[in-house]
């Protein structure tokens, strides 16, 4: 299982810093998630982990060997954008088939594979739907299926629920944790959303402006949060929805 390590990682785009000096761990099978607000570089970050995107200095160790400027192919990782980025003229089966048929000529296999990832995502009732006739949860389910199907050493999520409502996004999240549990992969998960990130997560790294604020279990940064930046956004935050919570139901949480 994965061991990752970024030390002194930099980027700068025309002369502006996107990420400054970031230095952080993530270990073996763990669900570390980068919390912060729009602009503050974690999808810049992302790019540049995965490998679509160059630092301008600084280094990237994966089980001790440096990937900075590998190919993305060769990292071992694998991603799940927020924009599901199913091809719609392939079925449910073909999208999480089609990577695996690059790798193996067994055609009997191949659909093993794909069915067994699909069944993990609750999705096998739907093999030979096309995207169009499925809804945003689904689609999304598609996606972690086709990237869980390629085995990476560790999986980026991209705010992958930030276009689903509600109702979709707490199942999403349940089974994401689930499947998480039952593969024991590594999987770093871009949010802006303190709930999710607290829910999903061993341990949180909240950015700012570039730089990290603060990487700790939730319940060390609910409760022990570094500067008045942290406490703000997150600790307050959670704070303020519990209490208009409260306030709306009676109920006493």
């Amino acid at each position: 299982m994965a061991n990752l390590e970024v030390r002194n990682l930099n980027k700068k785009y025309n002369g502006k810093i996107v990420l400054n000096d970031l230095n952080f761990d993530v270990k073996s099978g763990e669900f570390l998630s980068i919390l912060g607000p729009s602009g503050c570089g974690k999808t810049t970050l992302l790019k540049i982990l995965i490998g679509i995107e160059e630092c301008t200095s600084g280094s990237i160790i994966k089980d001790g060997q440096y990937i900075t400027k590998l190919d993305a192919s060769k990292r071992g990782m694998g991603i799940v954008f927020q924009n599901y980025a199913l091809f719609p003229n392939m079925t449910v089966l073909d999208n999480v088939s089609y990577a695996l048929k690059l790798k193996s000529k067994n055609k009997k296999k191949v659909k093993e594979q794909a069915i067994e990832m699909l069944t993990m995502v609750n999705m096998e009732e739907h093999l030979n739907k096309y995207p169009h006739q499925l809804s945003g949860g689904q689609k999304q389910r598609v996606a972690i299926a086709r990237t869980l199907a390629l085995k990476p050493d560790i999986i980026l999520f991209d705010e992958p629920m930030s276009a689903l409502d509600a109702d979709n996004r707490l199942i999403l999240r349940k089974e994401l944790k689930k499947i998480q549990s039952r593969l024991k992969t590594t999987m770093i998960y871009i949010t802006h959303d303190q709930e999710e990130a607290f829910s999903l997560s061993d341990r949180v790294m909240v950015m700012n402006s570039g730089t990290i604020e603060q990487i700790d279990t939730p319940n060390v940064i609910f409760n022990k949060p570094k500067n008045e930046y942290v406490k703000n956004f997150v600790a307050k935050h959670l704070i303020e929805k519990v209490t208009s919570i409260e306030k709306c139901t009676g109920i006493d949480l």
